[in-house]
């Protein structure tokens, strides 16, 4: 297949765009960058926001595979632009140019748009899909970890110190390897099992992750043994207002944040069908993996 991407210079998107050449199908991938020469990507420079080169990047494919998306952002407007706006637009340029099968990835956060700007602008993106006449699948993803992640990386580096702050008590939340998600993502184009759908995949643990388990399994990645150090919301507020003062536009504990990471839910509730994917990976092995590219890399 000719599968177009955006988000292919991204964390997912990056493992998407492995995953894809290596089960043989050609990629057209969105880029805002220059990007190195690579056989069997056709790079296209644009953006969300360029109608012009979102035409040129669907133009012959046979599916869009929509993983782009803005997962931190100052406000209410930037979550909007990049979320909502961006993705109208990838939707008009598929109907466009006749691609009726679209693949977006989403996140387990529009599960509750009331809690965060990000999640609310996720699930508006969600909504415009579901509304179009594509064939559509909606993939919302719980935390997502592996190689060349930098969201994570934080908690192994407090791991390394033996100390990690967490949500308040009682939260739990599942988790992804990268690689099985890059399997199911590259899978879905060319089926129409899941059409229309919304999934949440995950890495089948029963329930998910209590956030201290999770805590450890980060320290046991990182050969240390780590101590959970719950906080209340109200002193995760308050290492939000710091950090802003501190790093002003750059901070990542933004108030929408904490809100989304005090909500005791983020188990996915709606898994994929075991005879369409199942994931492969063994949780505490891929978080080692992880630590380990992270050291190779220089990041800790």
């Amino acid at each position: 297949m000719i599968i177009a991407v955006t988000g292919g210079t991204g964390f997912v998107g990056g493992h998407v765009l492995d995953q894809a050449l290596a089960t043989g199908h050609q990629v057209r991938a969105l880029t805002r960058r220059p990007q190195p020469e690579r056989g069997g990507v056709t790079w296209i420079a644009g953006a969300l926001d360029d109608a012009a080169s979102l035409a040129m990047l669907v133009a012959g494919a046979d599916a869009v595979l929509h993983i782009a998306g803005v997962i931190n952002a100052p406000d209410r407007a930037g979550f909007a632009a990049g979320n909502i706006e961006g993705t109208r637009a990838v939707i008009a340029a598929a109907h466009g140019a006749g691609v009726r099968r679209f693949v977006q990835v989403s996140s387990i956060a529009a599960r509750e748009p009331g809690l965060s700007d990000y999640g609310w602008s996720k699930a508006e993106a969600d909504q415009l899909l579901m509304a179009s006449c594509l064939d559509w699948t909606i993939v919302r993803p719980p935390a997502i970890f592996g190689p060349r992640d930098h969201e994570m990386l934080e908690l192994f580096r407090l791991a390394k110190r033996r100390a990690i702050p967490l949500p308040p008590a009682g939260g739990r939340a599942s988790l992804i390897a990268v690689g099985d998600l890059a399997r199911l993502l590259v899978a879905l184009p060319a089926s129409n099992a899941l059409t229309p759908q919304i999934v949440e995949p995950d890495d089948g643990t029963p329930d998910g992750w209590d956030h201290r388990d999770l805590a450890r399994a980060i320290g046991a990645a990182m050969g240390k043994r780590v101590l959970p150090l719950p906080l209340s919301r109200a002193l995760l507020a308050a290492a939000s207002r710091v950090e802003r003062g501190l790093r002003r536009g750059k901070a990542k504990l933004t108030a929408d944040r904490v809100r989304y990471f005090c909500h005791p839910d983020w188990v996915s509730h709606a898994p994929v069908p075991p005879d369409i994917w199942q994931p492969s990976s063994d949780t505490p092995a891929a978080l080692a993996a992880t630590a380990q590219w992270y050291r190779a890399n220089g990041l800790l």
